[in-house]
């Protein structure tokens, strides 16, 4: 990608992630984001079509940032890998921003790029996992629900006043997704 569009693009995410932090998404506004980039409207346009997608992107490279990127499973593992913790970690941190993109009425593209994130990297590990575990349903439909319910869980937690730390967040989420035998045994 070109170096001035990669430019403007951050200048784009990094105004409003800032901007989320303080203010509803909702009253948040393109005059807003761009005034705080410093860049004109007709920028925002040649980059974005919304105001959705561009805080998609914005989360995303929040999270990669802070070096809290959802895990890639390469083998089945005992508790929850590292990378989880750090991905709660960020989210703790914006907190008040994913309670807003992930509530009832948060972000309908955010939800669908993290779900999509999320079921991918459960496909990811089952497939590499050789479990038995889920013979006789399809890959997408135990993706999907892996997904929702630890997105389910992620969200019940940012919810809880006082939220709970993030280990305790990370053994919830770790604990959803094994389900209740309590791991995904590879073939034998």
């Amino acid at each position: 990608m070109d170096v001035r569009v990669e430019r403007t693009r951050r200048a784009l995410q990094q105004a409003l992630f800032a901007l989320a932090r303080e203010h509803p998404l909702e009253d948040v506004t393109v005059a807003d984001i761009v005034t705080r980039a410093g860049l004109n409207r007709s920028s925002f346009y040649q980059h974005y079509s919304d105001k959705e997608t561009l805080l998609a992107d914005a989360l995303d490279a929040a999270a990669e940032s802070a070096g809290a990127d959802l895990p890639e499973l390469t083998e089945p593992l005992a508790g929850p890998p590292q990378a989880l913790f750090d991905y709660l970690a960020h989210l703790d941190e914006n907190a008040e921003v994913y309670r807003r993109v992930l509530g009832p009425h948060g972000s309908a593209v955010v939800m669908a790029r993290l779900r999509g994130r999320i079921e991918s990297i459960v496909q990811e590990g089952i497939t590499k996992a050789d479990t038995p575990a889920f013979d006789g349903l399809p890959l997408d439909v135990v993706g999907a629900g892996i997904a929702g319910s630890a997105l389910g869980v992620i969200e019940a937690w940012l919810a809880r006043d006082p939220r709970p730390p993030v280990a305790t967040a990370a053994d919830w989420v770790w604990r959803v997704l094994l389900g209740p035998g309590g791991s995904w045994p590879a073939r034998s």
